[in-house]
């Protein structure tokens, strides 16, 4: 936590015995109406006058909303309060995440000569993020940075995970950082009684308010304060019949004769395709990993089997129809859902949204008979006209909770299917091609081997990725001879990460073919 000037409650400064004013910042979902009730409600009952609006957007962020009060003590002409914040002219910002801290600082609502702001660290990803195909995640260390300048008082900690912690939501722990921070006049016991005037969730709430509260009041630093909190990783043991586990044992010793840096990342590749497919499958990852171990140097830190231990896992669990199923019907995943949803035992209704194509029902077909009907036009429409359109499949019901399960079942069919013989084909043709490379230029071949990461998803998204990286490596090897070339297939493959429709990577393409 990040705690600038967090003093005892204050006594009333000039301003605040005229009008207070407050914004708060929240996305869909974070109580955002629920902490300004709270605030409304507790003014009025110390004697204040309040007016509070709310101002919804989603263009920026789904859901986004800028709740703003106004309150000031009452008095027999009543104050004439503005429906909206204005630049320079904000006592306290709320923000329930904190790029909506960024926001706030970037509209001028923040500023060091009156603002306290308070803000959660963790972050709810925009859309805009989201659709980056690389990281589109935004610079959280940035808008820490501007909050320590812009703020009169700043404090920050991840108050989502507080709240979670105590079975609450984080509008009550807003509210719990808010009363200590002492930018209100008001005593402890007026906030808490807000919170038990609503009526709803009391205990709950008043958790994560006493918890926030006393974080703030302590000063405590937000490393100390989340590391505590962190869960160690957990070692799960590998469970199954008695061969399985003793073939199991063997792959694992095949991983401890490779190079000590390799281990890790071996061994959770090695879990990854075991879990895909099955044993005879890791034995598979180890044997091209084993190729690739022997061509690399010791002195280089081994970051060509590392890499290759990574994106030859990937590259074998590549998402299919059956992959997909299984993940939809796995109990961990019902559980997870129903977590989040605080079910508590009630029944929930869950919808999966498919769209399958012509192409991923060839592709499930046998490699002989799916071959065949993939190279005809005829029977490609015809599977398009079947199955191309948007489907609800409510799993929450047995019938179709069963079709998902008995398709997530056919992991034993999955070697024999179109898909399968394209994905291997496609898988040592890249792999031939790094192996060829080492020799030649170290550095070269293992940025060949990180463009595999442009491969991803499902359906739509695997194709748009499979396009990109197949123009990466047909550009890369026109500049393999360069000194440079390592650089070359770098920048190629981050353009083709910056946009999906691959606009970056196009001007890369260009650049390259301008001077080769």
């Amino acid at each position: 936590m990040n705690i600038k000037n967090a003093l005892e409650p204050r006594q009333p400064d000039e301003k605040l015995n005229t009008i207070i004013k407050l914004a708060v910042l929240a996305v869909g979902g974070q109580g955002g109406g629920v902490l300004t009730n709270w605030i409304e409600a507790m003014a009025r009952s110390q004697g204040y006058a309040c007016q509070a609006t709310s101002v919804a957007g989603v263009a920026q962020r789904t859901g986004a909303t800028i709740y703003y009060l106004e309150m000031a003590p009452a008095a027999d002409i009543p104050p004439v309060f503005s429906l909206s914040p204005a630049v320079g002219d904000v006592d306290i910002m709320i923000s329930a995440e904190l790029m909506e801290a960024g926001r706030a600082i970037m509209r001028g609502f923040v500023t060091p000569d009156r603002t306290t702001l308070i803000a959660s660290t963790h972050r709810t990803l925009a859309v805009s993020e989201k659709m980056v195909p690389g990281d589109g995640i935004a610079s959280s260390d940035e808008v820490r940075a501007a909050a320590e300048i812009a703020a009169d008082q700043l404090i920050m900690f991840d108050m989502d995970k507080l709240a979670i912690r105590t079975g609450s939501v984080i509008s009550s722990a807003l509210f719990g950082a808010l009363a200590g921070s002492g930018a209100l006049p008001f005593p402890r016991s007026a906030f808490e009684d807000a919170i038990r005037a609503s009526g709803k969730g009391v205990e709950a709430s008043l958790r994560a308010f006493g918890a926030a509260f006393d974080r703030v009041k302590d000063g405590e630093s937000e490393a100390n304060g989340d590391a505590e909190s962190q869960p160690k990783p957990a070692v799960i043991a590998p469970k199954g019949p008695a061969k399985q586990l003793r073939e199991w044992e063997a792959l694992i010793k095949r991983v401890h004769a490779f190079p000590a840096l390799v281990h890790d990342m071996a061994t959770h590749g090695l879990r990854k395709v075991v879990t895909f497919q099955d044993i005879a499958y890791g034995r598979e990852y180890l044997d091209r990993l084993d190729g690739i171990v022997a061509l690399d140097n010791a002195d280089s830190g081994s970051v060509l089997s590392i890499e290759a231990a990574k994106y030859i896992a990937n590259a074998m669990a590549y998402d299919d129809v059956i992959r997909v199923a299984d993940l939809k019907t796995l109990g961990a995943r019902f559980q997870r859902i129903s977590d989040e949803m605080g079910a508590d035992g009630k029944t929930l209704e869950l919808t999966e949204f498919m769209h399958p194509r012509a192409e991923e029902i060839a592709g499930m077909l046998p490699a002989a008979i799916g071959a065949r009907v993939k190279s005809s036009p005829k029977w490609m429409a015809r599977l398009d006209r079947w199955f191309n359109k948007g489907r609800r499949v409510r799993t929450h019901r047995l019938g179709p909770f069963l079709m998902l399960y008995m398709m997530g079942g056919l992991r034993g069919h999955r070697r024999r299917t179109l898909r399968h013989k394209y994905e291997q084909a496609h898988l040592d043709r890249w792999l031939t091609t790094c192996s060829g490379a080492v020799s030649q230029n170290y550095g070269y071949a293992v940025e060949l081997l990180r463009c595999r990461r442009l491969i991803k998803g499902y359906s739509d998204t695997h194709t748009r990725g499979l396009s990109k990286f197949d123009l990466v490596m047909d550009s890369a090897e026109t500049v393999k001879l360069r000194d440079d070339a390592a650089d070359w297939v770098s920048r190629l493959r981050e353009a083709a990460l910056q946009d999906e429709k691959g606009t970056a990577l196009d001007g890369a393409v260009q650049t390259i073919r301008s001077f080769t």
